[in-house]
């Protein structure tokens, strides 16, 4: 019974407006070559930067300064920017989503009588 509510919980959840906000605003990424290259660049900026730091050294100025270009570059983007909005709104959902379940577990708990259906 459990597994079954939470493949329909995901159904709905694959189904809201939020989700599919997401999955368009993803798509829009995928498809801008230009934008996809930014993004990776400064994942692998990002992922160095942070190695480094973890090893004791300071990023390089030049790593320091493209970081900022790309973010730069990014923040003017209206496709980077919808995505950005679309994921905070999903976010805010499951944050919801998560709320709503964890009452109901409070609610669960606290009741003596057991539910089979």
């Amino acid at each position: 019974m459990l597994e079954d509510r939470a493949r329909e919980l995901g159904r709905l959840i694959g189904q809201s407006d939020e989700y599919k906000a997401v999955r368009r605003a993803s798509d829009a990424l995928g498809e801008d070559p230009a934008l996809a290259a930014d993004l990776k660049e400064l994942e692998e900026l990002r992922v160095n930067a942070q190695r480094m730091i973890q090893a004791g050294e300071q990023p390089t100025t030049d790593m320091e300064q493209r970081l900022q270009e790309l973010l730069g570059t990014m923040q003017s983007n209206a496709t980077y920017q919808r995505a950005l909005v679309a994921q905070e709104n999903f976010d805010k959902t499951m944050a919801r989503v998560n709320e709503w379940i964890l009452d109901g577990i409070s609610k669960g708990a606290a009741s003596p009588i057991i539910t089979l259906g």
